[in-house]
Parts: C-alpha cells; sequence; structure tokens
C-alpha cells in the first residue's frame, strides 16, 4: 500500500544535504522525514524555517573558519 508523506521536496548540493542531515541528528531527526538521495529528501514542513536558520547559522561559522584560516 502506497504511503504518503506530506512535506517539502529540498535538492541541494551533496555537501549541503551533509550539513543538513547533521543538523537533522543532532536535534533527534525533527527535519528529514524521508531521506531520498545525496542531493535529495523530504523536509517536515512545520520545521522548515528553523532549519533554514540553523543551516544559515552552520553556513556562516563554516565560511568564517575558512577565511580564518587562509589568512594564516
Amino acid at each position: 500500500m502506497p504511503r504518503a508523506t506530506a512535506g517539502t521536496l529540498v535538492q541541494c548540493d551533496p555537501s549541503i544535504k551533509a550539513i543538513i542531515s547533521k543538523i537533522n541528528e543532532e536535534n533527534g531527526g525533527l527535519y528529514i522525514s524521508e531521506d531520498i538521495d545525496d542531493e535529495t529528501c523530504l523536509i517536515n514542513t512545520k520545521k522548515l524555517d528553523e532549519l533554514k536558520q540553523k543551516l544559515k547559522d552552520a553556513l556562516k561559522d563554516t565560511v568564517r573558519e575558512a577565511e580564518d584560516s587562509s589568512s594564516e
């Protein structure tokens, strides 16, 4: 029997997907409803804005670390 799951389909680079997966694991699986492949996942729509903010923060930290290491 087919099953339906409500959510938002997200397609991104594998590197971004890895960050999303890490955020999801750190928060007890609240964000990803279905992990489809290396570039695609189904996100819980109710948690999408919260995930976007966490991803934005993670990317800021990543860019900041890259800038710090390149200035040495």
